[in-house]
């Protein structure tokens, strides 16, 4: 597995890091760390003798922690570029083939959320990849299992194979949620074709399947993560054009900005 983790060397990107470590595959995994010097200064800032001291600083706290974190045994590289952090990372994570963004993030709020996003909630929007966010509050070193939250729509099936796979990898249990805001026989048939589905296809799976039922999807979400800690919670984030995003509020990216508990956001 091929690892992207953007760093700004705070302590909650190391803390990706850490994570990002405890998920590869020591034999054939590695992890590109990717630091982006923004430029958003004014131009005296921008002289070629400033960006050449942000790179050698960069350089510097790179290779401090590759050596740092060299006893892990995971093979480590760096890319140090200039641009906008979500566009550089995604389009790194693209050339390189990369099956995972692993991403540390404090959130965002008020006026700053609601005209630009954060970092990470651009990160998820432009990504072709599953990213994991990785709050400042979560206790990593306690993950026990993964939790994917379905809506049962058509493009998730290749999000329960991928997941399916990777908590298997990962050695972390596997649970599924499904947030019902009505009784009605659909639903219920549909929560039912998700047991047979999983026997059929993993007969081997020993996982369990919630059903929550709440007056709206993140009302039934915040429940279950009140009711359960230690996981990583997995949401799909379906691609939408300009309008869209104005006009509807996509649940995964909402998630990623109050969430405690690690968030992997599939694309």
């Amino acid at each position: 597995m091929k690892i992207v983790v953007p760093v700004d060397f705070s302590e909650n990107s190391i803390k990706a890091l850490e994570f990002a470590i405890a998920l590869a595959d020591k034999k054939h995994g590695s992890i590109t760390l990717v630091h982006v010097i923004d430029l958003v200064y004014d131009f005296a800032s921008q002289a070629a003798i400033a960006l050449e001291s942000m790179h050698k600083d960069a350089e510097a706290m790179m290779n401090k922690l590759i050596q740092t974190y060299s006893a892990t045994e995971i093979k480590m590289d760096y890319l140090i570029k200039e641009g906008t952090t979500s566009v550089t990372v995604v389009k790194i994570a693209d050339e390189q083939q990369a099956s995972l963004i692993v991403m540390g993030t404090q959130g965002a709020s008020g006026l700053k959320k609601a005209l630009i996003g954060s970092t990470t909630v651009n990160l998820i929007k432009e990504a072709n990849i599953p990213v994991l966010v990785v709050p400042a509050s979560a206790i990593v070193s306690q993950i026990q299992k993964v939790t994917l939250a379905l809506e049962f729509a058509n493009h998730e099936e290749k999000f329960i194979d991928w997941v399916v796979n990777m908590s298997g990898k990962w050695g972390l249990g596997l649970e599924f949620l499904h947030v019902q805001t009505d009784t009605d026989f659909k639903n219920s048939l549909s929560s039912m074709g998700l047991e047979k589905y999983l026997e059929i296809k993993y007969p081997e799976l020993n996982t369990r399947i919630h059903t929550f039922y709440a007056e709206s999807a993140s009302a039934g979400l915040e429940q279950y993560l009140d009711e359960h800690e230690n996981l990583i919670l997995v949401m799909c984030h379906e691609h939408r054009n300009l309008w869209n995003q104005i006009l509807t509020k996509s649940q995964s990216v909402e998630m990623a900005y109050h969430t405690h508990v690690p968030l992997l956001v599939m694309s």
